[in-house]
Parts: C-alpha cells; structure tokens; sequence
C-alpha cells in the first residue's frame, strides 16, 4: 500500500472504531497531510517522535460532545495504478464548500481552496467531507 493511502486507511479505521489516537511510521507526506486536517478542524494535534529509524507519528483524533468524529467521509482519489490530475479550474468542489479535497503542487501539498488562490493545479490526493 503507499504512503497516503495507508495513512488515511488508518485514520478511517481508528475514527471508525472511537479510538482517541493512532500511531504509524513518519513521512514528510504524512506530516503535509497531518498539517492540513489540523488547519482544516478534522484532528486535535499530531507529534513526530523521531527513532532510529524514520520516526513514529501519532495523531489524536476530533470528536464532538456526542463522540461522532470530525472526519465524516476520508477517500483516496488518486491511486498508484491510476494517477489522477487537474489543472486549477478542474479541482473539484465537495459538498458546495463543506469538504475540501487535498492537492499534491508543486509549492506543496494544499487544500483545494489554497492551491485555486494560488492558481495552481496538481495530483488530487484525497476528499474529505
């Protein structure tokens, strides 16, 4: 499995079952996306704990009052077998501004959002909503 998809596979699956954190292996991809879920409401925090080999990861998860996680639908877009691309007027819109989706640029890894406010286009990676 790659890198982004393990990550959300795992953050779907522990925000599934309740759990109040989750651990994986570090990445410079992963720390991107950890940084824009939390700028974006969808986690609490995250640490990088380095180790001697590339570094462990822990991300704690959002709940509300009720416990329903803040993450409600985590999908993959692009995949390693099927690369999916778009120029800055074909990123898409998810749920008319509610979800946003997640753009591999080549300033970095963005929001929807940011990357049409930087005129930019790039790898879709994920949609949340």
């Amino acid at each position: 499995m790659d890198t982004v998809g393990e990550f959300l596979t795992r953050i779907r699956n522990a925000s599934n079952s309740g759990h109040e954190k989750v651990d994986m292996p570090s990445s410079k991809m992963r720390v991107a996306l950890s940084e824009i879920f939390l700028k974006n409401g969808m986690i609490r925090s995250y640490k990088v704990a380095k180790d001697s080999k590339q570094g462990v990861m822990r991300i704690y998860l959002k709940y509300d009052e009720v416990g329903v996680s803040a993450i409600g639908k985590i999908a993959r877009v692009s995949i390693p077998g099927r690369r999916v691309y778009c120029s800055v007027d074909q990123i898409p819109r998810i749920k008319n501004g509610l979800g946003f989706v997640v753009v591999s640029t080549s300033k970095g890894v963005l929001t929807g959002g940011e990357a049409i406010n930087k005129n930019l286009g790039g790898e879709l990676l994920c949609r949340l909503s």
